[in-house]
């Protein structure tokens, strides 16, 4: 299960990069490098920058959700090696 996490944490953390890079750096909406100009025609400025502003947030709300996870179950897990003294 821990496994999973770690290899679920990480492939958020990658998206979560992605998506920043795409992100302009002054508020505009989606980077022409990436296909912006295109994306921008098809969903508008406005609705371009708002999907990927809540795409941001989501993927940094799972990445937090998943850190918590992992660190309670490396908790328990080690809790549950420990053996009793006496």
């Amino acid at each position: 299960m821990l496994g999973f996490i770690t290899v679920f944490t990480a492939f958020i953390c990658v998206l979560l990069m992605l998506v920043v890079l795409i992100q302009n750096p002054k508020g505009g909406g989606i980077d022409s490098t990436f296909g912006g100009s295109s994306a921008n025609q098809m969903f508008g400025a406005a609705k371009s920058t708002d999907f990927i502003e809540k795409l941001t947030w989501g993927l940094a709300a799972a990445l937090f959700i998943l850190c918590i996870i992992s660190a309670i179950l490396v908790g328990s897990a080690e809790a549950a090696t420990l053996t009793p003294a006496g």
